[in-house]
């Protein structure tokens, strides 16, 4: 089975907690402050296998956490880092953020990597909190939380040619004669519902990977048939290569097909239409063949190289792929269209003026309780280690210095009200 697009959960590891102790030795009078730092979490990162072909394996497996820090220890001791977690992916795997819709990573080498999820940094113990006006605080911190998001894997296929067509043209039969794939041939449309790869190898020694990808219909880059399972695949081919069932036997217009098929390329991405194309009229052994030719090149406005053969007779196939060959050599690789806008970005910096986000947000629930949400809070809150007096007071100097304590006010809140930050409640002392 060919899995194309799937959706996962990843989480950086948290950072260790930080330590509160003191050195209490013999004959070394006032010792002072002794815990270490916590270690930092483990990043999870993606690095591509050659070998891998598909996302089957996150099929099964969605979600992926990696390991916390160590905690600090006495004496000074910090904690072990965690070892990051590796996971490995298909070349021509794309890792798009699912809320913000960004590319996070285009991975398309053997062994490139890309950090998906961060890990946190392990909280500070109580060596680092010492001040002349403290020299024996009792804070810590706890590690800072790993990143966590829910990401999408597309695979494009890294084929250098790509066979586009109607269904039933001779895509899958013209993969098998060329190359040693074994794609599934039969005589109904869609027989082909996953992309086909196979290495093609020419008489003179050169080799290039070609693609049978689904068919294609009107209507498909809104999804229609495979729709869009098929488009994504095609981005990534450096030649376009379209077969033409010439013979006309399904009662088709062979020059209708081209135009229609050009026209979705089109639609589903403008510079699909700057890749070289060669136009490949199949099925030439059929009768009425020759005609349809003859008229289709009267009929055609662009350029395009024609190739006529028969895939099932073998008929002009050496030719055929000598000139794809040939075309491979003069065409360069084209990169995403997303990154090369932001290759073109990169290069020109516009300073905008942008209004502060605020930092935290403060609703009220129907009982009277305020709840107090924000990013920067809610991470300040899950470091701060409340079963020390010390460390809950420099949190609550936290909320001062941010000015929650005055929104509180503004909003009504007097002695004894209930304030809520995730799953606590606080009292309001005024």
């Amino acid at each position: 089975m060919f899995v194309d697009q799937v959706k996962i959960f990843v989480k950086g590891g948290d950072g260790g907690n930080g330590m509160v102790a003191f050195r209490r030795e013999k004959y070394v009078p006032k010792g002072g402050p002794a815990g270490g730092d916590g270690g930092r979490g483990a990043n999870v990162i993606f690095v591509v296998e050659e070998g891998l072909r598909t996302l089957m394996d996150f099929r099964y497996q969605r979600h992926f956490k990696a390991n916390r820090g160590e905690h600090g220890m006495s004496k000074g001791q910090h904690g072990r880092g965690a070892e990051d977690m590796v996971v490995k992916v298909p070349p021509g795997t794309v890792v798009i953020d699912d809320d913000t819709k960004e590319i996070i990573a285009d991975l398309t080498v053997h062994g490139e990597r890309a950090v998906v999820a961060k890990g946190g940094r392990g909280g500070r113990g109580n060596i680092r909190f010492a001040t002349p006006a403290n020299p024996a605080p009792e804070i810590s911190e706890n590690g800072e939380p790993g990143q966590e998001r829910y990401i999408v894997l597309e695979l494009k296929v890294l084929a250098d040619v790509g066979l586009v067509g109607f269904p039933s043209v001779g895509k899958s039969t013209l993969l098998s004669i060329v190359s040693a794939a074994k794609p599934k041939i039969a005589e109904y449309h869609f027989t082909t519902i996953v992309p086909n790869l196979g290495v093609v190898e020419t008489e003179d020694g050169r080799s290039f990977v070609m693609a049978d990808l689904p068919g294609l219909i009107e209507g498909a880059h809104e999804g229609v048939g495979l729709g869009h399972q098929f488009l994504r695949h095609i981005e990534r081919t450096r030649v376009i290569v379209h077969v033409i069932d010439m013979s006309g036997l399904e009662g088709r217009d062979p020059y209708q097909d081209y135009v229609t098929i050009n026209q979705e390329l089109k639609e589903y991405n403008l510079r699909l239409m700057e890749r070289p194309q060669i136009i490949v009229a199949n099925k030439m052994d059929m009768p009425e063949a020759e005609e349809n030719l003859a008229k289709f090149k009267e009929q055609l406005k662009e350029d395009y190289p024609i190739y006529p053969i028969s895939a099932i007779t073998r008929q002009g196939l050496r030719d055929l792929l000598f000139a794809i060959a040939d075309l491979l050599q003069t065409t360069p690789e084209f990169p995403l269209h997303e990154l090369e806008k932001e290759k073109e970005e990169e290069k020109r910096v516009v300073y905008k003026y942008e209004k502060q986000e605020q930092e935290f947000d403060i609703t009220r629930e129907p009982d009277g309780s305020f709840v107090v949400t924000g990013d920067k809070l809610e991470k300040l809150f899950k470091m701060t280690n409340f079963s020390r007096e010390e460390s809950v007071r420099r949190f609550a100097r936290q909320l001062r210095s941010m000015g929650i304590d005055d929104a509180l006010r503004q909003r009504g809140a007097s002695n004894g009200d209930i304030v809520k930050i995730m799953d606590y409640e606080f009292e309001f002392v005024d």
